[in-house]
């Protein structure tokens, strides 16, 4: 699919090497707070009851799903669309991640967070653009990254529903519910009765009955 001329993916301007010797520990600072998130998990399992994953593995999952989802449109800035998902959940390195029940009762402070977190970097101002493009969550590519951060907990609600766990139905009703483009919309109806086996295990009886040695296919 074509973009409009317009509308193409602009080459990243790049960032002059930091002549200070004292951003690279800033930067090192950074990094070591992004990885952080491999070690924060994400709290809405508590009340699923079943399952359980870190932020930096739904920001992974959530990074896939971005960019089917920009090549299925577009319309989309792609380059945007995955930078919006990649940092869309940084400031859980500082906050945690709240789920929905704990957000009736605590507000965090994320803008603050972000802005704490990328202070004192050489590109601090293009994440801040990009945070604030997040939070509004007008344009095309702040609607898809919504979706796409979705559609990855989608994925995983309807591999426990498929394999028995009744409340991930009941969860996977209310997250179809806030998705926004169209694109994300029809994938999600096709979601709904997916087998999230079939990748590998497609019911055929000469495959696991009478497998064929390896590079032979049928």
């Amino acid at each position: 699919m074509s973009q409009k001329p317009d509308d193409q993916p602009q080459p990243a301007q790049p960032v002059e090497a930091p002549q200070d010797e004292n951003v690279r520990p800033r930067l090192l600072d950074f990094l070591f707070e992004a990885a952080s998130l491999r070690r924060t998990p994400r709290t809405g399992y508590q009340f699923l009851g079943r399952g359980h994953e870190s932020v930096a593995e739904h920001t992974f999952g959530a990074m896939m799903v971005a960019f089917a989802l920009g090549r299925l449109e577009p319309e989309a800035n792609l380059e945007k669309l995955l930078k919006l998902v990649l940092f869309h959940d940084l400031p859980e390195a500082r906050t945690g991640d709240l789920n929905y029940v704990n957000k009736m009762y605590v507000q965090a402070q994320e803008t603050a967070a972000f802005t704490a977190a990328t202070l004192g970097l050489p590109f601090s101002g293009e994440l801040a653009g990009l945070w604030e493009e997040w939070r509004a969550g007008v344009s095309l590519e702040a609607r898809l990254a919504a979706d796409a951060d979705q559609l990855d907990m989608m994925l995983e609600l309807r591999r426990l529903a498929a394999h028995g766990w009744r409340p991930a139905q009941d969860w996977l009703f209310y997250a179809h519910k806030r998705l926004k483009t169209a694109v994300a919309l029809k994938l999600a109806e096709t979601l709904s009765e997916a087998d999230p086996d079939h990748w590998w295990f497609e019911r055929r009886e000469e495959r696991w009955v009478n497998p064929s040695p390896p590079g032979e296919r049928p």
